[in-house]
């Protein structure tokens, strides 16, 4: 077998076993908070669990890059896929006695962190599977094919929910997992996935710290941290309060909320797909800034949308802007960071980005539970408007602010 049939069988293999994760991840986005909204009625405790679970990913986000640089990454893919549908296959079994929510504030946290790990393991493994002038053209497919399973999964994963319930959705996501663990048994690496013997080992701490004094230096990546963090803060909670919307004030079923969420992530195919063409017409300043005031005015406008069509319409132009703003940002850390460092400055902006997500995710739902919908989108969909007004008096307006000075 040549070099390239096999590096391409492999990569089929790891391309599938990637694809079944995000159709998973899709599943457990739907079908968890309906689980907590068909037990309680309430969107604060939908809240507190997206809280929970998203301070689990962000714990877990500080220690991932270190881990994933001293254990085998092969493993660890595939440990992550088999932790993950073991924790998700209790859900299912829990309810079938009936509903156990104190094991959602267990497995969900567990199942995020273990994500996180293997998002990370995921980046940096594709560097020792495909050959060095092909990796753009394979991050090119992997991103495309996750935008695509957004687009399939939340579809049906509704459909799942309507016809057998959230419990079997999470089932289906759980053996999502292990189909995915079967597929990257037969990913075989062309380079090493074991650290270097002898390699310098830093302490964990250390090695945040250079990261997060590199964003510092750099004044637009510094203050891209910056807004970013009040962006997620506002905007982490979105899922849930449209998952309510649809349910409660709209009074729609499960298969709606599906369709919604899948018209949202064909606004994040739109807007990865177009959002090169856009930074190179408009610059990075203003295809930032105004992706990021385009989601003020979707997010303001979402919690008194008054159909399940302007819901998703409305979702989807978020979320296509969002991908807009956030393939900017990605794009531009890796454009201004030295190599030995691009591990730990992702590291560390990461963890400062989402640092304060999940209190965000609960304040907003609790203002949702106690205001409504449509107060709690109104205002932060104002103040994501303030967050791009403050931009501009910053020097992230920059046309290409590769060139910044540090």
């Amino acid at each position: 077998m040549g070099e390239g049939e096999r590096w391409g069988r492999d990569f089929a293999a790891f391309w599938v076993a990637q694809t079944l994760s995000v159709v998973g991840d899709s599943f457990a986005l739907i079908a968890l908070p309906l689980l907590v909204l068909h037990a309680t009625g309430s969107v604060a405790r939908m809240g507190l669990l997206t809280a929970v679970a998203g301070a689990a990913s962000v714990l877990a986000g500080v220690f991932a890059g270190v881990v994933v640089d001293r254990l085998d990454r092969r493993k660890l893919l595939i440990a992550s896929d088999l932790v993950r549908m073991v924790l998700y296959a209790l859900i299912p079994l829990a309810w079938a006695v009936g509903p156990q929510l104190w094991l959602l504030y267990v497995v969900l946290p567990l199942a995020e962190a273990v994500g996180m790990l293997f998002a990370v393991t995921y980046v940096t493994a594709v560097r020792s599977l495909v050959p060095a002038e092909r990796i753009t053209e394979v991050n090119g497919r992997l991103n495309a094919t996750a935008a695509a399973a957004g687009v399939v999964g939340p579809l049906c994963a509704g459909f799942v929910v309507a016809w057998f319930g959230a419990a079997a959705a999470v089932g289906v996501d759980a053996a999502s997992y292990g189909v995915s663990a079967a597929c990257m048994l037969l990913v075989r690496f062309r380079g090493s996935t074991r650290p270097e013997k002898g390699a310098e080992r830093t302490g964990v701490w250390r090695e945040l710290a250079a990261g997060a004094a590199f964003l510092g230096r750099h004044p637009v990546l510094r203050t891209l941290t910056a807004l970013l963090s009040v962006f997620s803060f506002l905007t982490l909670g979105l899922n849930d309060l449209i998952v309510y919307h649809v349910k409660h004030d709209l009074g729609q079923g499960d298969g709606a909320v599906g369709t919604v969420f899948a018209v949202g992530a064909l606004g994040t195919v739109a807007g990865a797909l177009s959002v090169a063409m856009i930074r190179r017409a408009l610059g990075f300043g203003v295809a930032w800034i105004g992706g990021v005031a385009v989601c003020g005015v979707a997010l303001a406008a979402v919690g008194s949308a008054g159909s399940v069509t302007s819901t998703a319409t409305l979702a989807a132009v978020f979320l296509g802007c969002v991908a807009v703003a956030g393939t900017c940002s990605m794009s531009l850390r890796q454009e201004v960071t030295p190599e030995h460092l691009l591990g730990r400055v992702t590291s560390a902006h990461w963890t400062l980005h989402y640092s304060a997500a999940p209190v965000g995710a609960a304040v907003l739902t609790w203002a949702a539970q106690h205001y409504g919908t449509a107060w709690a989108c109104l205002i932060a969909g104002i103040c994501c408007l303030l967050v791009a007004a403050l931009a501009l008096l910053t020097p992230v307006r920059t046309p290409s602010p590769a060139a910044a000075p540090r």
